[in-house]
C-alpha cells in the first residue's frame, strides 16, 4: 500500500513512532503525521467509537467547548448567511448555536446526518470541528470542501495541534483509535497555500480559513 501522505500526496514520508500497537508516518512536504495506511481503521469500529461520543446541543460544557471556534467565526457571519456543519455528529449543536444568532447551518455528516443535497450547494461558510483527524483522506475531503465554499466564504477548523513531538507517544489524542490524521501549523499553512486560502489562528486549536473573493486567487 502507498505510503504518500494523505494530504499532499508527497512521496516524502517517513518512519515516526510507534504508539500503543499503531505506526505513524510523518510527511516532509506537508508535515502531516499520519496513521500507515495498513492500519486504519474499518468503518465498523470507527462506528461503535463514535457512538460513545455525547455531543448534547443542552450541554453547558460542550457548547463552551464549541465556541472556541464559534466566536472567533462569528464576528464574520451575518443574518441571512447560510453556513454548512461538515461532519457534525450524532449531536448537531452548531447549527443549534448560531440558528440563536440568525443564522442558519446545514448538519452533515455521513454516518449521522447525510443530508440529501448538502454537498451540492455553496456555503458562506462551512465549520469542521474535531472532523479532520479522523480522515482517511484529507486532501480529498479538503478539495470538497474548497468547491463547497462560496468567493469570500469562512472555514473554521477546530483539531488539537501536534507540536510536541517528544510527547507523541504518550498524547492523549492517540488514545481514540479513529484519530488517523495529525496537524502541526505549518500543515495548517500548507493548507492555506494550497487552497489559496488566508489563514488567522485565535487559538492554538482553531484555524479560520478565508477564501478570496476574486476566484483568480485560488488554484
Amino acid at each position: 500500500m502507498s505510503r504518500a501522505c494523505p494530504l499532499c500526496d508527497a512521496s516524502e514520508t517517513r518512519d515516526f513512532a510507534e504508539a500503543l500497537g499503531r505506526r505513524y508516518l510523518r510527511c516532509e512536504h506537508c508535515g502531516l503525521t499520519f496513521l500507515d495506511p495498513t492500519q486504519l481503521p474499518s468503518r465498523d469500529l470507527e462506528g461503535e467509537v463514535y457512538g460513545h461520543h455525547q455531543n448534547d446541543p443542552a450541554d453547558p460544557r460542550y457548547r463552551a467547548f464549541l465556541d472556541r471556534l464559534v466566536a472567533p467565526l462569528a464576528v464574520h457571519l451575518k443574518p441571512g448567511m447560510v453556513g454548512l456543519d461538515f461532519g457534525c455528529g450524532p449531536g448537531p449543536t452548531i447549527s443549534v448555536m448560531l440558528a440563536e444568532r440568525g443564522i442558519e447551518v446545514v448538519d452533515y455528516d455521513p454516518l449521522y446526518r447525510p443530508t440529501a443535497g448538502a454537498l451540492e450547494r455553496r456555503y458562506d461558510f462551512i465549520t469542521c470541528t474535531e472532523v479532520v483527524e479522523h480522515l482517511h483522506a484529507p486532501g480529498r475531503e479538503l478539495a470538497v470542501i474548497d468547491r463547497l465554499l462560496k468567493p469570500g466564504a469562512w472555514l473554521g477548523i477546530m483539531t488539537e495541534i501536534q507540536d510536541d513531538d517528544a510527547a507523541f507517544k504518550t498524547w492523549w489524542y492517540l488514545r481514540d483509535p479513529t484519530h488517523v490524521a495529525f496537524y502541526r501549523r505549518e500543515t495548517m499553512a500548507w493548507i492555506a497555500d494550497h487552497f489559496g486560502w488566508q489563514a488567522t489562528f485565535p487559538s492554538r486549536t482553531v484555524a479560520l480559513f478565508h477564501k478570496p473573493d476574486d476566484p483568480a486567487h485560488n488554484p
